[in-house]
């Protein structure tokens, strides 16, 4: 299949988050299984020209926005990855997000994708695959300007959920009746002010053939009150039509066999090599070597913010360090009371060390020195920490929600069984509990070495996850052309 992945954002030519990480390495295992798939991204000021040379494939694309004159942009491309060029919108912006007319930017990708499919004959996918949000008016043009267009009304589009908490242009938490957006109404001109309320991620949903998100979990949690944003209404309906599929890592890069940025590589048959990095972490991290028993580290690698649990760690840390032999390192930035809690933790405990900034060296340091790894999440649509920490040894500290249900499974002491410790109660009492129940296994070596093998063996590479797209992408082709026949 020729496949078209649109998004806001594809490593290497521009990273922000999860989104830029899945758009490099999920296009790349489908070509593995000979595929033909593609990535599409606007132009940003910051992408390396030097490094990533671009030839035009259409120049003067119009893209009609309900304005008296259409949008002009170019389209260009680096081997696999094309750019919607645009003066305006993309190339004069230091930032990829983060913009008042970002509603604005993101309808004019959408709009320019499909007017560069319509037009450019040298390729043409077999499924678009429109990602988050920002391509979420994707699906709501081809069922309304394109619906009768030759070329796109035969061409199926997959909406793809990476965070259901992110719709649009503001918060859909506190919405008036008079801004509420249906999801049917005419996509406003790209000037109109309305444009600012149009729910993207509600419209996405409604109007694709298939959509799917980034955990099995996460796909049923999403059509219930408790997790599904104030759309689950439209994804229960939609039920028929929404699927779920684990995100992977790439085991290229994460591999602690020759990861260039540890001191000491290793595999699950040299766990003693291991240990030697557990030293480098202490010592990267001014933490005190142990005098007599070694003790454990707990580490957290995360975006420092309310959806990651972080309160619940700011109930326990305390009584846990009161009560618990083992120290404890943080690595990330984000919300000011977080960052202030930690760096608070930093000075009164010499068992705890936090690094408040982003460093891209540190996460395979505190995955491969660490001995487990917390992530508490709120909610979790796949999480990669827990896979990459996994990779590395680390063993995994979950809360049984989305991906992260998905990929830890909890410790059985009667079978030894399980590649973590599980909780589900989004509470400090089992936070606590968790984190206790870990630290009692730590110090039978047996035990803790069986959990940190297992979870070595665990396959999260995105060769298994591409196979489950590739029948996703295969389901939707079929759905499409039944609708058109019936």
């Amino acid at each position: 299949m020729r496949i078209l992945f649109v998004a806001s954002e594809a490593a290497p030519y521009v990273k922000v988050g999860g989104l830029g990480e899945v758009m490099f390495s999920l296009p790349r295992a489908l070509n593995a299984l000979g595929h033909d798939a593609r990535v599409i991204i606007p132009r940003y000021a910051t992408i390396n020209h030097e490094q990533y040379p671009v030839t035009t494939v259409i120049e003067g694309l119009a893209v009609p926005m309900g304005l008296k004159e259409p949008i002009m942009c170019n389209v260009k491309v680096h081997e696999k990855t094309f750019f919607l060029e645009n003066l305006e919108y993309y190339e004069k912006r230091a930032n990829v997000y983060g913009y008042d007319d970002d509603a604005a930017r993101w309808a004019v990708l959408c709009r320019g994708v499909l007017e560069f499919v319509r037009q450019y004959v040298d390729w043409r996918p077999d499924v678009i695959v429109a990602a988050d949000w920002q391509g979420g008016l994707i699906p709501n043009y081809m069922h309304g300007e394109y619906k009768q267009d030759p070329v796109l009304s035969k061409i199926p589009v997959v909406f793809s959920i990476h965070n259901l908490y992110y719709q649009g242009m503001f918060d859909h938490n506190f919405v008036t009746e008079m801004d509420y957006d249906d999801g049917q109404s005419e996509i406003p001109a790209l000037t109109d002010q309305r444009m600012l309320k149009i729910n993207f991620m509600r419209r996405g949903i409604r109007y694709a053939d298939v959509i799917n998100t980034v955990s099995p979990t996460y796909a049923k949690e999403i059509t219930a009150p408790e997790y599904g944003e104030k759309l689950d209404p439209l994804l229960a309906e939609r039920r028929s039509r929404l699927f779920g599929i684990l995100n992977g890592i790439d085991y290229a890069s994460n591999n602690p066999e020759t990861d260039s940025r540890l001191e000491y590589r290793f595999s699950q048959r040299k766990l003693t090599e291991r240990k030697k990095n557990k030293a480098v972490l202490r010592q990267k991290f001014n933490l005190p070597e142990p005098a007599g028993e070694d003790i454990p580290i707990i580490g957290i690698v995360s975006r420092l913010s309310t959806q990651k649990g972080l309160d619940l760690v700011m109930e326990v840390l305390e009584p846990l360090l009161e009560n618990a032999r083992f120290q404890f390192v943080v690595v990330g930035t984000g919300e000011g009371r977080f960052l202030q809690y930690f760096q608070d933790m930093d000075k009164k405990y010499d068992r705890v060390a936090a690094h408040l900034s982003y460093d891209a060296m540190l996460p395979p340091i505190v995955y491969a020195g660490a001995d487990a790894i917390l992530v508490p999440s709120r909610y979790e649509p796949c999480g990669l920490t827990q896979m990459e920490a996994m990779r590395y040894g680390a063993v995994p500290i979950v809360r049984k929600t989305g991906g992260l249900a998905d990929s830890v499974e909890d410790y059985n002491p009667r079978n030894q069984t399980g590649t973590g410790f599980v909780f589900e109660p989004y509470s400090s009492f089992a936070l606590f509990g968790a984190v206790i129940r870990a630290l009692e296994a730590y110090h039978n070596e047996k035990v803790w070495e069986g959990l940190q093998k297992r979870a070595m063996q665990m396959d999260f590479s995105w060769d298994t996850s591409a196979k489950e797209y590739e029948k996703l992408f295969e389901r939707a082709v079929d759905l499409h052309t039944r609708n058109a026949l019936g």
